[in-house]
């Protein structure tokens, strides 16, 4: 166990979760409870939605296992990743304020909110519900492993016993603090982030003597690591344009950061995150995924790719800073638990439960099953994260596809196109859910790109074509 670096990243840490319970217990700004817990009030400022779509997007896949896989790749996985630069702007840009209108207009607390007033459909609330808890399951799976290899890594504790110290600290912090405190910290994570990579990146430079000394080493080692196509050719044109889709476009269908464009306080704070937003994800992913390939000559024969990021920083900095600079991933990484925690508490609870169960449950009940179905989840995907792959990145890609081919159009044409209708949100979000499955398990990169793209066109298909044909039915 290094024991500097673990007491100073555990400090951190706490210091952080401080702040966020203190937050969530003042400055409640609206009586309802649920807008409080899962919206934060709609208070957000610009500076503060940023660094919580920054740090929510950034995840265990962004921060572990994308570095991880450039380790493996080379530089054609960091030409792959800086398409989530795009990430922030066509999200806000998208959905923007025409889309917070609308959501504040229905009252709306999550995206099932949204689809059920704007659809008018019990079936499209339950599909819709019934696809982000399939989806959303197997991503805090990959946040759950994240955080156990990061804290394994650093203290030398068994996987296991590392998840479970990483689950129940979580777990204590959500449950108690609800999305006010997630966004308050996310704002502190984001800017530790955006500073633990920039030394990080600048401290492997130095240490593997300066870049073209790496870049010689990497091409000694294997020319394909310094090329767009990945250390064993795979990465072709088609498949990494496809990600433009998959990790750019595509991410205003993801229910956690479309949450985030329903929160913004005015128009001035939606142009500064906007802003920032784009920038520090740009500078984010770049130099996160520069330090996974540049790490491979200073360490070589990492045999599980997803420690790379705390091997790295434990070999190339000071014990305190290295602690310091890796509460950054760990951040992220509890960030997006926070978030996708609360997503899918709120669609049992507010989008199932309150709906279509008791629609006049009182504030107390709320509150209480809202906090136990949290830390009822949390223990379920514990014990699903017990035995991990090997790199967790394919688990987060697999729910970014299959949540946006469910939701994409239902929600975009849902603020853009008055003509679309229930029958085509119901069609769009069926056929893109099981094409995307199918297509994952047999047929995963139809015309040599993800599968995302395909079923995305199929959705779109389906929702154009069956609200045209059954305008009244």
């Amino acid at each position: 166990m290094n024991l500097v670096a673990t007491i100073t990243l555990f400090s951190s840490v706490a210091i952080i979760f401080l702040i966020g319970l203190l937050a969530s217990r003042t400055n409640n700004t609206s009586a309802s409870f649920m807008e409080d817990y899962y919206l934060g009030g709609r208070s957000l400022g610009g500076f503060v939605l940023a660094m919580t779509m920054t740090a929510t997007y950034g995840s265990a896949s962004s921060f572990i296992g994308g570095p991880g896989v450039a380790y493996n790749e080379g530089l054609g996985w960091v030409l792959l990743s800086v398409i989530q630069v795009s990430t922030g702007y066509f999200t806000l840009m998208i959905l923007g304020k025409r889309f917070a209108i609308v959501a504040k207009k229905y009252k709306a607390i999550t995206m099932v909110d949204f689809l059920k007033e704007r659809y008018q459909s019990k079936w499209v609330v339950l599909l819709s519900s019934f696809s982000i808890i399939v989806f959303l399951f197997s991503a805090m799976a990959a946040q759950w492993i994240g955080g156990g290899r990061l804290i394994e890594s650093i203290t030398g504790l068994s996987y296991h016993s590392a998840l479970l110290i990483f689950v129940l600290t979580v777990l204590v912090y959500v449950t108690f603090g609800g999305f006010r405190a997630v966004t308050l910290t996310d704002s502190i994570q984001g800017t530790i982030m955006l500073i633990g990579t920039v030394i990080l990146l600048t401290s492997i430079i130095i240490a593997g003597g300066g870049i073209s000394s790496i870049m010689t080493d990497l091409s000694t080692e294997n020319p394909n690591l310094i090329t767009p196509y990945g250390a064993d050719g795979t990465l072709s044109p088609q498949y990494v344009s496809s990600f433009w889709i998959l990790v750019g476009v595509g991410v205003v269908a993801l229910p956690q950061i479309v949450i985030r464009a329903m929160s913004y306080k005015n128009t001035r704070s939606f142009h500064r995150a906007l802003i920032i937003g784009t920038i520090v994800v740009g500078i984010i992913m770049l130099n996160m995924h520069l330090i996974g390939v540049f790490a491979r000559p200073i360490l070589p024969g990492i045999e599980v790719a997803d420690t790379v990021i705390p091997l790295i920083a434990l070999e190339v900095l000071p014990a305190w800073l290295a602690g310091i600079v890796l509460a950054a991933p760990l951040a992220a990484i509890m960030s997006t638990v926070d978030s996708l925690l609360l997503l899918v508490s709120s669609t049992i609870v507010k989008d199932v439960y309150i709906n279509y169960i008791q629609p006049h449950a009182p504030r107390k009940k709320v509150r209480k099953l809202s906090m136990t179905i949290t830390a009822i989840l949390g223990i379920i995907v514990y014990l699903i994260a017990i035995h991990p792959p090997d790199l967790i990145i394919w688990l987060n890609l697999y729910t970014i596809g299959g949540l946006e081919a469910a939701f994409i159009w239902p929600v975009v044409m849902g603020i853009y196109w008055k003509r679309g209708n229930k029958y085509g949100a119901i069609a769009a979000i069926i056929t893109g859910f099981s094409s995307y499955i199918l297509f994952q398990a047999f047929y995963p990169e139809p015309f040599g790109m993800h599968a995302v793209v395909s079923s995305i066109g199929i959705s779109l298909i389906a929702y154009v074509g069956v609200s045209l044909s059954l305008k009244k039915v």
